[in-house]
């Protein structure tokens, strides 16, 4: 079930694993739009988690075998400044154990902020997961590691009621650039950086970069958000975090204007993200009320962003994990195969092409561990 989906990021990446998505779970109105309109298959439910009767649900649904999870994030992060956290927000974390109690899934994976860790209840949460028979592994990945133009570190708790979940380890690669995926010379419209009523501070954070860097380099401004880093930052690097406050400019020199300005698009944020140009929003309209809208689902889609990853040996998965989705055997998964295997079953013949969300991330480098794949006449849809 895809618990606290957000815009679906985890989803995308667990069906280009493969599997099917059968549930998805977030109180956000528009949350649910862009989900069903990406998985139509899906039964979205709109509600708190906690006003859900999940015992009847899981009936409903009938088994599973891999529940993913983003709970609420934004009291736990660095982000939240230092406005009060809310500690009922928190919490919204044990209703994974009250899912996991209910399924009896095998697999789990909780994606959420590093400092989730500095959470005072963090150790009775593991306690409680561990208790329902778990074996647990803590990890922090970035999304860098997998080929996503964006620095985006996370906490994931990898859970498998059978045995130790493994380490994933991603291959040494190249990462990408926020130059890959930004249009410098396309269709957008650009404006003089210096014009009546640009905002002072947008001034002094690309003078910052004018110090840095000179006056004949393009470079990026956090046009909102936070000022970490000085509020910009050079363009042969990942993307700094995205998070629901933050937009971002690009600057670069030009011969009638000195220096012209425009906001990064969300065809570019999606890209910077990990996500597929064929993902549907609410809404593709890019002035300021709809493009506000429109990034926080993207900077949504991640932190409900999340990983998939399968390992398998032997001819038995090790660990199979997405962000945010529940997921069962796509139909056709044949019988005299075991349940578990129809993750690596569907990957085996192809690299694992996975999306993460409020990062997603593109895993396709990840390395797969003595997969054997069965003998079967036809792959699951």
């Amino acid at each position: 079930m895809d618990l606290f989906c957000g815009a679906g990021g985890s989803s995308w990446g667990a069906r280009e694993a493969g599997v099917q998505i059968v549930a998805a779970i977030d109180l956000w109105p528009l949350a649910g739009k862009v989900h069903d309109a990406n998985f139509p298959e899906a039964e979205f439910i709109s509600d708190r988690l906690e006003e859900v009767d999940v015992t009847a649900l899981a009936k409903r649904l009938g088994r599973i075998h891999l529940i993913i999870a983003s709970p609420e994030c934004t009291n736990h992060s660095p982000a939240k400044g230092n406005k009060p956290r809310c500690e009922q927000s928190k919490e919204t974390a044990f209703q994974v154990v009250r899912f996991a109690e209910a399924f009896k899934p095998r697999w789990l994976i909780v994606e959420n902020v590093v400092n989730m860790r500095k959470w005072s209840r963090y150790s009775e949460f593991k306690s409680a997961l561990e208790n329902l028979g778990y074996h647990l592994r803590e990890q922090v990945l970035n999304a860098a590691q997998f080929g996503v133009p964006q620095s985006r570190n996370r906490l994931f708790l990898l859970a498998d009621n059978q045995q130790s979940p493994p380490k994933l380890s991603p291959r040494k690669i190249k990462p990408k650039k926020i130059s890959d995926v930004v249009d410098l010379n396309g269709k957008y419209a650009w404006t003089p950086l210096r014009r009546p009523n640009r905002a002072k501070a947008t001034l002094e954070r690309a003078k910052r970069g004018f110090a840095a860097l000179g006056k004949k380099k393009p470079f990026l401004l956090v046009y909102y958000g936070s000022d970490g880093g000085g509020g910009w930052q050079q363009l042969n690097r990942p993307l700094r975090t995205i998070t629901t406050v933050d937009r971002f400019a690009i600057v670069k020199p030009d011969p009638k204007y000195g220096h012209v300005m425009r906001m990064l698009q969300v065809p570019e944020l999606k890209a910077a993200m990990g996500m597929p140009k064929r993902m549907k929003l609410e809404s593709g309209r890019l002035h300021d009320r709809y493009a506000r809208k429109t990034e926080r689902q993207l900077a949504m889609a991640g932190p409900s962003k999340r990983i998939a990853q399968l390992v398998g040996r032997n001819n038995q998965p090790q660990f199979t994990c997405g962000a945010g989705s529940t997921l069962r055997p796509a139909p056709g998964t044949p019988m005299n195969v075991p349940r578990e295997s129809f993750f690596h079953q569907q990957c085996s013949n192809r690299p694992l092409a996975l999306h993460r969300s409020t990062c997603m991330l593109d895993i396709r480098d990840l390395q797969l561990k003595s997969i054997r794949r069965p003998s079967m006449t036809k792959s699951p849809k």
